[in-house]
């Protein structure tokens, strides 16, 4: 790694440190949907002991969770550990669980110094992490990147801290702010590039979600269709309060290959929850709202307790609008397409999602193709 400056002088260590730590949350954001209920944590083991730093090991937090970053990184580097500075993007893990805390790890493997992005807000770790490494005598430098690395692990934190998963929504509009149309047929508004980063955004999901409309109208697959990348398609999820889902959707009919799940009101009809788990489809029932639908709320956490930490919604309006209601609402993606004057009659935004809007801040516009996207999260 060349860390030198255009002038050829070193970097001072908080440039380098906020570089390094870029690369180290880049590495776990490649298994983001791959790791729940674990947070997708990436590191990087750096030897700074000549006039450069060497990256001499980088890992990333496995498929199902484990092995953790720092463990997948220590192996990597074997005794090159030894005097290092380790760059990790959320706390190491003080508690035993499945295997002893990599706080543990990284003491016995003899790093010299911990820069750490963020401190794990679970309350297993919560600061005994840094902790347990200072008490080792190691340099603990915490809160490089924090931002960043909050958002990376959005999830996580979501669901340790309110007990559901993180809700990311997608919406596509036209020019007109339209986002189709009630008795005509579905409105095509992006382009092929456009919808390609939104399949990479499925992947990088622990599950998509939709409404029953959404399956009744469209009959999506909702699954990731990127070469290469087909395996990436996280659980599916149908909110349908009264088990509206044909047998003949296609979401049931590959339920088989990607788990799929609906979530419904403990009053909908056991026999259709028969013939759909006979498909391989799971149904999850909770309570109903005071309009007689599935309460999100209970639903989303019900889905924290099953592990799930990053949801992206597909729904549409309607269902975006209930979730922005019931405040449930953490990222918005809005993606501006083509004219639809003429054919769209139903609205993007509901108005429970403008009302929202104003306590979201666009974080970032991106222009792909003739589409615009733009990211909203909460403060």
């Amino acid at each position: 790694m060349n860390a030198s400056g255009a002038a050829g002088r070193p970097f001072d260590r908080g440039s380098r440190d906020e570089r390094l730590m870029r690369l180290a949350i880049a590495l776990g954001e490649r298994h983001l949907g791959l790791t729940w209920p674990n947070p997708s944590v990436g590191c990087v083991i750096v030897d700074e002991s000549g006039d450069f730093p060497v990256i001499v090991a980088q890992g990333a937090t496995q498929p199902g969770g484990r092995p953790h970053a720092e463990r997948m990184a220590l192996a990597a580097a074997g005794e090159r550990a030894r005097g290092a500075t380790l760059y990790v993007s959320l706390e190491p893990c003080s508690h035993h669980g499945k295997t002893s805390p990599c706080a543990d790890a990284v003491v016995e493997a003899g790093v010299a110094r911990v820069v750490s992005a963020l401190e794990d807000p679970d309350s297993r770790v919560a600061g005994l992490g840094h902790a347990r490494l200072r008490e080792a005598g190691i340099e603990v430098v915490a809160g490089c990147l924090a931002r960043e690395a909050r958002r990376a692990h959005l999830g996580h934190i979501t669901r340790v801290t309110r007990g559901r998963p993180a809700v990311t929504v997608k919406l596509a509009r036209s020019t007109e702010g339209l986002a189709g149309s009630r008795h005509g047929p579905r409105l095509l508004l992006t382009g092929e590039i456009a919808n390609g980063k939104v399949h990479l955004m499925r992947a990088h999901a622990d599950a998509i979600v939709t409404g029953v409309g959404t399956v009744l109208a469209d009959d999506p697959l909702l699954n990731v269709r990127l070469p290469g990348l087909e395996s990436r398609s996280p659980v599916r999820i149908v909110v349908d309060t009264h088990l509206r889902t044909p047998l003949s959707a296609r979401v049931v009919a590959g339920a088989r290959e990607i788990p799929t799940w609906i979530m419904t009101s403990v009053a909908a009809p056991v026999e259709a929850e028969w013939a759909l788990a006979a498909q391989g489809v799971e149904v999850l029932r909770v309570s109903s709202d005071v309009s007689g639908r599935v309460s999100l709320p209970e639903a989303l956490q019900l889905l924290g307790t099953r592990g799930l930490t990053r949801i992206f919604c597909e729904g549409g309006p309607e269902l975006a609008d209930a979730l922005a209601g019931a405040d449930l609402v953490d990222e918005l993606v809005l993606i501006t397409g083509r004219s639809a004057r003429g054919q769209g009659d139903v609205p993007a935004l509901g108005l429970s999602l403008q009302d929202r809007m104003d306590f979201l801040v666009c974080r970032a516009e991106e222009q792909i193709g003739p589409d615009l996207f733009m990211f909203w999260e909460r403060p």
